[in-house]
């Protein structure tokens, strides 16, 4: 029978609403990650396309960042606001806010592609794509296709959580994973089959895209608990604000990703001029390509963690705004445990197993300079990998919590000041192994920040020893 309330949110035990809601959740990120990390392997492994391949998607994956910055945005704060109002009986609310992110979702996926059409040469450019005349040919190719399926990307990344919060989260993992499951088959096809290159890896993610965005339009028409009416699509500045606000911190942690990306690219074009092996031109594509497989690699653990924190936001935001904050203090307790649990999987296959992961990438077609920057890359890039991954589960808790402007400013701190701060700053000192260090050093600084918001709001929820003690056994 159809589940016509969230009652169950606050009654049912927390332990089993976590695998509910944060399995699928998971899933469905790792499918979305799965896009561009697909294309990767595929083009890597192709032997017309290569390393040059592998930087040209380095120098597109920020663009497809961008875009999901401002669907999740859209989509994780109209997914905390409708579980607020869901928990407060506020029903009219909840549906408002779906049917107003449903049309601004639609008119910043058709805007952001024309930007980026109308000034393709100049972003290409400033993602590092002018490393040399191979990567850039690749990159102006796979980039024109990329952004003609934004719109549908976009829609579809957005969907996600709404449909979570509408007591869905299963059918939010299917129209991903359908989509995602289309892309790997028709990659194979278009790139080796019909030798189509970049035009086919970016022609088989946006297909897969396009049936993940039909999919999520068709739930809009028989949602649960907030189906919106005519009505509800007029837009009201009060509901978007509120709905943005809550949503800003997913925006910025995706946002930061874009600049640090930006920094670190133009770090390594810059250093790896002055580097004896990477100022060859047959080599200069080789720190580039390295670098966007570890940023694969992590975004993979952090689709892992986001997703656990993601997936129960609806929980949260309920249990908040039904006031039942015991419920809450045990979530947030055991999420913090589960993510640290991850990181540290995470860490340990980053130490031991870099070269096994590299050779997914296409590395035995590769020099042995490709192989030896990629194993430092790993084990210095990602060393502090815990710390990261409880970093994060703190940011979106807040942000389920309705604490905007907390967990906004713990992100900008981590995101903009350290992340993009120290891929500035350090290469000064350390050359092209500067990029390497920017991100433990960031990760370890945000996780002193992070203890003081979570001592904070372990003291609102009434249970100050009892987080120390986790936070002492994480350290």
């Amino acid at each position: 029978m159809e589940q016509k309330t969230n009652d169950f949110l606050g009654s049912e035990s927390v332990g089993r609403l976590m695998g509910k809601y944060a399995v699928p959740c998971i899933i469905s990120l790792l499918v979305g990650a799965l896009y561009n990390i697909v294309d990767q392997i595929f083009i890597a492994n192709a032997d017309y396309l290569g390393s040059y391949g592998n930087a040209a998607n380095t120098v597109v994956f920020p663009l497809t960042v961008i875009a999901l910055a401002m669907a999740v945005m859209t989509g994780d704060g109209c997914c905390a606001y409708v579980s607020l109002k869901l928990g407060m009986k506020e029903t009219d609310k909840a549906k408002k806010s779906v049917g107003n992110s449903v049309v601004i979702i639609v008119i910043s996926g058709i805007m952001l592609s024309m930007l980026y059409l109308v000034f393709s040469e100049q972003i290409i450019a400033m993602f590092g794509g002018t490393v040399n005349e191979e990567t850039l040919l690749n990159s102006r190719e796979y980039f024109f296709y990329i952004t003609l399926g934004i719109p549908f990307y976009m829609f579809g990344q957005a969907m996600n959580p709404i449909i979570r919060s509408d007591g869905s989260p299963k059918f939010a993992m299917i129209s991903t994973l359908a989509g995602a499951v289309l892309n790997i088959v028709l990659d194979p096809v278009f790139i080796f089959v019909f030798r189509w290159g970049m035009m086919g890896a970016a022609a088989a993610t946006v297909i897969g895209q396009i049936v993940t965005a039909v999919l999520a339009a068709g739930y809009l028409f028989r949602m649960k608990l907030v189906k919106p009416s005519l009505s509800d699509l007029r837009l009201c500045g009060k509901t978007v604000y509120r709905t943005l606000s809550l949503g800003i911190t997913s925006f910025l942690s995706q946002i930061a990703l874009v600049a640090a990306m930006a920094a670190i690219n133009n770090m390594i074009c810059i250093y790896s001029a002055s580097d004896p092996v990477f100022a060859q031109e047959q080599y200069a594509q080789i720190p580039m390509a390295v670098v966007g497989i570890v940023m694969k690699y992590f975004q993979i653990i952090i689709s892992v963690v986001v997703g656990m924190a993601a997936g129960c936001i609806p929980i949260v935001g309920f249990n908040m705004g039904a006031e039942k904050k015991n419920r809450v203090r045990e979530l947030f307790t055991k999420l913090l445990a589960a993510e640290a649990a991850v990181g540290a999987v995470a860490l340990i296959i980053a130490e031991f197993l870099p070269y096994q992961i590299i050779q997914i990438f296409g590395a035995a077609n590769e020099s042995t300079y490709y192989t030896d920057f990629a194993v430092k890359a790993f084990r210095i890039y990602l060393c502090m990998m815990i710390f990261a991954c409880v970093n994060k589960a703190c940011f979106i808790f807040l942000q389920a919590m309705g604490k905007a402007a907390q967990s906004t400013a713990l992100s900008m701190i981590c995101e903009i000041i350290f992340g993009v701060g120290f891929a500035l700053i350090l290469p000064l000192v350390f050359g092209l192994d500067g990029v390497l260090y920017s991100m433990p050093l960031s990760d370890i600084l945000t996780f002193a920040v992070s203890q003081v918001f979570i001592i904070r709001t372990c003291k609102e929820l009434g249970t100050v020893e009892k987080m120390q003690k986790i936070s002492a056994e994480v350290i």
